[in-house]
């Protein structure tokens, strides 16, 4: 796509996923990309230090413009990047991010899609709603920002979230301009329970 940076995706991971062959999968996905990232950054969780840490480890590699994240048990679809680009691009924004078909670990897409009723939803600042971390952000944005853990207990509109949705408030907190693309452009697995390989 001419006249849009490149592109690096960042991608934590803890040893099961190394193990069961998901995080091959993921970054299977990102090589098959119709708009090629410029470059992979991972980290593998050693020595269970959480999501948070290893999320920043990930995205302190990154050197390109523009950061896309992915999760290890997570996979883009072929358009992926290339969706969140244009749309980035197109309405000038500093964060992008699209929708997921939700799919078994093994692959298969559940029966029943959009759990959170919330396809097609613009983010509003003012009132955020859950999204997910599978959005593409400027790099220099996102370090300024960062990933931490939230205290425990932490509700945003009587809902927990985590470092993951507290990163996208802090964003828009910082006046980013985020917008969501109304298309499915990545696999969601779900396990039916925590899979951070955290407690």
């Amino acid at each position: 796509m001419s006249a849009f940076g490149e592109i690096t995706v960042a991608i934590p991971a803890h040893r099961a996923r190394v193990e069961n062959g998901m995080l091959d999968r993921a970054v299977a996905s990102v090589k098959n990309q119709l708009l090629p990232a410029a470059d992979i950054s991972i980290a593998i969780d050693e020595d269970g230090d959480g999501a948070a840490v290893t999320r920043q480890r990930a995205l302190d590699a990154v050197q390109t413009e523009w950061t896309a994240f992915l999760d290890s048990d997570d996979f883009f679809y072929p358009e992926h990047l290339r969706v969140l680009a244009l749309g980035a691009k197109i309405f000038k924004a500093d964060y992008t991010f699209s929708y997921y078909c939700v799919h078994f670990p093994d692959g298969k897409p559940w029966p029943q899609n959009d759990p959170l009723g919330h396809f097609g939803k613009q983010f509003n600042p003012a009132k955020p709603h859950q999204t997910t971390i599978t959005t593409l952000v400027r790099t220099e944005l996102a370090k300024e920002i960062g990933f931490r853990e939230p205290p425990p207990g932490a509700l945003i509109d009587g809902q927990l979230y985590g470092e993951d949705f507290q990163f996208t408030v802090e964003c828009a907190k910082a006046g980013a301009k985020i917008v969501h693309l109304p298309r499915v452009s990545w696999g969601w697995t779900h396990h039916r329970g925590n899979s951070s390989g955290q407690p």
